[in-house]
């Protein structure tokens, strides 16, 4: 038996061992091999980690396979395409489920971020894919873009179709209020980008943590979902330093990149616990209610989100046509033989 003291056995600990105490530690990356070295509870997945995993040839197998479904599939070349781009994001969240007890996130074209029938088509067909393999929804969460149209496809989904969804691509107040009333399962609001909105477009270049503005932005998020008593819970995401993950210590989940996983596994500092239910509940914020026009009026209020939330789209929509040019010319090979 240990005859370390608590202090001295915390001091001995990773930071990333003692997080694991307060929040779900979730690894925000495609390449599966980084989340068998942290054991995360989850992981999840955007077009961006998949295009850079898509490029390594440890997954090459996974990307021919699934240009062989598409193909096999036939029809038109776009619909081949998406016919791949759908098994493709499966075929890596099943790897990725067979390295983390919990849950995977894929993510719905961000192309289709205004249409809220297509998202729901969209996220029915790669759940069907997931039920195919023999996983069941419930080890999926679909991810969204906390549009207004984004935030009534996850309303859907949960409320007519049992599936779960996390909504990302999430800046402001409103998008964080409408989701928890949409009832959705999770939400991940955006820590370092909110951040590096505030580098660009201020005098002020550093921040510490607790002064960090995407810290901020959580941390209220966080209080007002557990005053009110919501369902949806808080998956901070995006950290561009671990200041911002141990600051955040005690948010219901925490998704962070394999370089700060490792920073973290590497340090042994103390990690306190930030973030409270009983101090949330006892906070002064008040309850507020979004239909459609006074979210769009209060998200439009708020221009780090409004800018930060269409540069987020067009980035993952660009990353994701990247991957579909990379797909074109693989099947052309097969298509030829080579």
């Amino acid at each position: 038996m240990s005859s370390a003291s608590p202090d001295k056995r915390r001091k001995m600990e990773s930071a990333l061992s003692q997080l694991k105490q307060y929040t779900v530690v979730v690894a925000d990356t495609g390449d599966f091999n980084a989340i068998e070295q942290y054991k995360p509870q989850d992981a999840t997945t955007n077009p961006s980690l998949i295009l850079a995993a898509a490029k390594m040839p440890a997954y090459q197998q996974l990307l021919d396979q699934a240009i062989k479904y598409g193909i096999a599939k036939g029809g038109s070349e776009e619909e081949q395409i998406a016919h791949i781009m759908d098994k493709l994001f499966v075929s890596f969240g099943l790897e990725i489920l067979k390295k983390v007890p919990g849950r995977v996130s894929t993510e719905v074209d961000a192309r289709l971020s205004f249409d809220k029938d297509e998202m729901v088509a969209k996220a029915l067909r790669l759940i069907s894919l997931y039920e195919e393999a023999g996983i069941s929804k419930e080890r999926v969460l679909i991810k969204l873009s906390s549009t207004w149209e984004g935030i009534q496809a996850g309303k859907e989904l949960e409320e007519k179709h049992g599936v779960h969804c996390n909504m990302t691509l999430l800046f402001s107040f409103a998008q964080a209020v409408a989701c928890a009333e949409a009832k959705v399962t999770l939400i991940s609001p955006f820590v370092g980008r909110i951040l590096d909105w505030y580098k660009e477009n201020t005098e002020r270049k550093s921040y510490e943590p607790h002064e960090d503005p995407g810290v901020i932005s959580v941390t209220k998020i966080y209080n007002y979902y557990k005053k009110f008593g919501y369902s949806t819970v808080v998956m901070g995401a995006s950290f561009r330093n671990t200041g911002e993950v141990k600051a955040l210590a005690g948010c219901d989940l925490l998704t962070i990149s394999p370089s700060l996983l490792a920073e973290l596994s590497q340090d042994h500092s103390a990690v306190t616990q930030m973030l409270h239910v009983d101090k949330a509940k006892a906070g002064d914020l008040e309850k507020i209610h979004l239909d459609e026009k006074s979210f769009r009026w209060q998200h439009n209020e708020d221009r780090m989100a409004v800018e930060k939330l269409s540069d987020g789209i067009r980035k993952f929509a660009a990353d994701a046509i990247k991957l579909e040019t990379m797909i074109k010319e693989k099947m052309l090979n097969v298509k030829n033989g080579q």
